[in-house]
């Protein structure tokens, strides 16, 4: 069941009725369109999109038409990574909400199922997500969302910032999954988005060492001035015997997962989150003889309240990730930045 509203946050004012959007057509192929406006179920909001930043799945999907078993089989919307202001309300959420800068949790579980209420909801096996297929994501000038996933954000957190607690609610999750605390001692392989994010992230926990590995001198350099304290070169540094409490991975490189691992002290843990192979060789022995907690990590829960406080509080800064800016007729364009020399995040704009 789905319920219109032609409250919008101007008064006086009417919502359109179509948008833009900018549509993955086929593997490497985008296109602008003009689609209808997307109507509300009675419990969401519909956000005009401010910014949308540019997520290495989106990515892998323009470049390869799949990740694993999630195959781009018709037209998709790609980005996840967003903020906005709130347009319209369903007929069940609070009026006032029109109006108010969110930041946009982009997932839609259940709520009903055991992983659901076990509070695990990143794990519902019935979980629309945005930009996964069949889903449509967040390359548009407007979206819907439960109320209760877009999150009110202060005025001193940007648009891009608000966008970006998607990645950062990973790195948070990764933490969070290795028991990072005051004084914690932690390795992270790679220093692109996800990896600084985990340092950043990593500092707010209260580690004190945060060693961070990459073959790319420009940033290493530039984790070492964002959060890590020690940054390794991985071609010529080696990591194994630092016995660190925690390993979290977000490079996704077969070496790096088995060499952090051994760089992981007794009873420490590991955390994988970068994409790479689906079968990767490990030290079994090395993980028995220490007993080391193994874990992947998929998504995150209830992360959103912490990354605003973070954010709002200076604990971790999101703006300086941000290295190109494009409108929404050129997310192709934003889509090959990240491929660029001494690119990190790319931002699209979809009122541009």
């Amino acid at each position: 069941m789905t319920t219109t509203t032609t409250q919008s946050p101007v008064p006086g004012s009417a919502l359109p009725a179509t948008m833009r959007a900018n549509i993955l057509k086929s593997q490497g192929h985008m296109a602008t369109e003009t689609l209808p406006l997307p109507k509300l179920d009675a419990d969401q909001v519909l956000v005009q999109v401010a910014a949308v930043g540019v997520c290495g799945s989106d990515v892998h999907y323009y470049d390869h038409g799949r990740i694993g078993p999630y195959v781009v089989d018709h037209p998709l919307i790609l980005g996840h990574e967003l903020s906005g202001r709130i347009a319209a309300v369903g007929s069940t959420v609070d009026p006032s909400r029109i109006g108010k800068r969110v930041a946009v949790e982009p997932q839609r579980p259940c709520r009903t199922c055991k992983q659901c209420k076990a509070g695990r909801y990143n794990l519902c096996p019935d979980i629309e997500f945005y930009a996964t297929p069949p889903i449509d994501g967040a390359f548009a000038e407007y979206v819907t969302i439960q109320s209760d996933f877009a999150y009110d954000i202060p005025d001193n957190v940007s648009d891009e910032a608000a966008a970006l607690i998607e990645p950062l609610s990973v790195g948070l999750w990764a933490c969070e999954r290795a028991e990072i605390r005051p004084g914690s001692r932690v390795l992270i392989a790679g220093a692109g988005p996800i990896g600084i994010i985990a340092a950043q992230a990593a500092r707010a926990y209260g580690a004190t060492e945060i060693y961070i590995s990459d073959i790319a001198e420009d940033r290493l350099a530039f984790a070492l001035e964002n959060g890590a304290t020690h940054a390794l070169n991985a071609r010529t540094d080696t990591v194994e015997g630092l016995d660190v409490d925690a390993f979290i991975d977000a490079s996704g490189a077969p070496q790096a997962v088995r060499s952090g691992i051994k760089a992981v002290g007794p009873a420490g843990r590991v955390i994988l989150v970068g994409l790479g192979a689906d079968d990767v060789e490990l030290p079994v022995s090395f993980i028995q003889n220490r007993e080391i907690w193994l874990s992947g990590v998929f998504r995150y829960t209830n992360t959103w309240p912490l990354a605003i406080e973070l954010l709002a509080e200076g604990k971790v800064d999101l703006d300086i990730l941000v290295t190109g800016k494009f409108a929404l007729a050129e997310s192709e364009a934003a889509l090959k930045a990240g491929k660029q020399p001494g690119q990190l995040k790319a931002v699209v704009y979809p009122g541009r």
